[in-house]
C-alpha cells in the first residue's frame, strides 16, 4: 500500500493535507511533517496543510491558508470518518488518500491505510517514509517524534511496541534533534492552564463506579483566561487517579455553540458510547461534541453504566 500511496502523491501537482476537527499534536504534526516531506522531495508541487489551528500549538508549526484548488489530491490523516474532517469537502477532490490509526468507521472511496494498532498517525508516517526511502530532515523528524509522544502520552500506552521504539531510535540516530526542545514545544504552558488543571483536580466529580468528570462552563473559561480546548488537551494528565477508571472533561464552547467532551479509560471500552453522541475514537481514548450540558450528562450516565457492568465482570472473574 505504501508504494500505491507514493505513486498517487507523485501523480498530482497539487496536494491538500487535512485532518480531524479539534486539532491535537498527532494530527497537526503528521500533516505538517508529510507536507514538508513532499516539498523536500518534490519541490515543484503545491502542498497545503489545512485546518483550524490552536494557539496552544503555535510553537509546533504553521498551517497553510485553504485555497480553491482544481485537479488536486486530498490526503486525510488521523480521521476515521468524513464528518470529522476539518475545513474541506472530501467529495471535491480528484483522489483521496486516508492514513489513520483509529478503528475503521467509513470508507473515503480512495486509497486507505489503517493500522489501529499503531501508537499514532505519526508512527505510520515514520514507517511510510522509512519504507519508501523518501528524504527526511531533522525538523521533520522532530515533528513526527512530537506527534507520537503526545498520542502515546510519552510512551505510557500499550500501543507502544518494540516497532514504535525501533522507529523512534532510527529517526533520532539518523535525523537528530533537541529532545528537550521538542518536549518544551509540547508541554510548556502558561500559568492560567496550570490553574485550570488545579480547578479540574479540585472539582472533579467521582462516581461510586469510578467515573470522574468535570464540567467547565464558559464562565470558568473566561475567569481563568484559557482556551475552550485547553481542558480536553490536558485529559491525559489525569491517567493515574486510583479511584478513577474512566474520566472525562466536559467543556462549553460558546464560539462553536457546542459542548466538547474528551474521554479516557484505563479498562472499559468507551468509543461506542462516544459514537452514540456524534463522536468516536479509540477503545480507550475518545471524544464527542453535543449541544447541551444535559446531553453531556446523559453521556456520563451511559459511561457510568458501562463502568458498573465492567466492575461486575471484573468481580465475577476474580471469584
Amino acid at each position: 500500500m505504501y508504494k500505491k500511496i507514493l505513486k498517487m502523491i507523485k501523480k498530482y501537482n497539487t496536494i491538500v493535507i487535512a485532518r480531524h476537527i479539534g486539532v491535537d499534536p498527532d494530527a497537526l504534526c503528521s500533516q505538517l511533517a508529510l507536507r514538508d516531506v513532499i516539498k523536500l522531495n518534490f519541490p515543484d508541487k503545491k502542498v497545503l496543510s489545512v485546518g483550524t489551528g490552536s494557539a496552544k500549538f503555535i510553537h509546533i508549526g504553521k498551517l497553510d491558508r485553504l485555497e480553491e484548488v482544481e485537479d488536486a489530491l486530498l490526503i486525510v490523516l488521523d480521521t476515521p470518518d468524513k464528518k470529522r474532517v476539518d475545513s474541506v469537502d472530501v467529495s471535491k477532490f480528484s483522489d483521496v488518500i486516508k492514513i489513520d490509526h483509529h478503528p475503521f468507521v467509513e470508507s473515503f472511496q480512495g486509497l486507505e491505510y489503517i493500522d489501529d494498532k499503531a501508537s499514532s498517525t505519526c508512527e505510520i508516517i515514520m514507517d511510510f517514509l522509512l519504507q519508501t526511502k523518501l528524504l527526511v530532515n531533522s525538523s521533520i523528524s522532530e515533528l513526527l517524534f512530537m506527534g507520537l509522544v503526545s498520542d502515546s502520552n510519552r510512551f505510557l500506552f500499550n500501543s507502544c511496541t518494540s516497532e514504535t521504539f525501533s522507529l523512534v531510535s532510527y529517526y533520532l540516530a539518523k535525523y537528530p534533534f533537541d529532545i528537550s526542545q521538542a518536549y518544551q514545544k509540547l508541554y510548556l504552558r502558561p500559568l492560567n492552564e496550570v490553574r485550570l488543571e488545579g480547578y479540574i483536580s479540585s472539582n472533579m466529580v467521582v462516581s461510586e463506579h469510578g467515573l470522574g468528570y468535570i464540567k467547565i462552563t464558559d464562565a470558568i473559561i473566561q475567569k481563568l483566561g484559557v482556551d475552550s480546548a485547553s481542558a480536553g488537551n490536558m485529559i491525559n494528565d489525569f491517567n493515574f487517579i486510583k479511584e478513577v477508571l474512566v474520566w472525562a472533561t466536559i467543556t462549553e464552547d460558546i464560539k462553536n455553540k457546542q459542548i466538547r467532551i474528551s474521554i479516557r479509560s484505563r479498562g472499559p471500552i468507551i468509543n461506542h458510547i462516544a459514537e452514540k453522541y456524534h463522536g468516536g475514537g479509540h477503545k480507550f481514548a475518545s471524544g464527542a461534541r453535543v449541544k447541551t450540558f444535559d446531553e453531556a450528562m446523559d453521556l456520563m450516565r451511559d459511561l457510568d453504566q458501562v463502568l458498573m457492568e465492567y466492575n461486575s465482570e471484573v468481580k465475577s472473574d476474580g471469584n
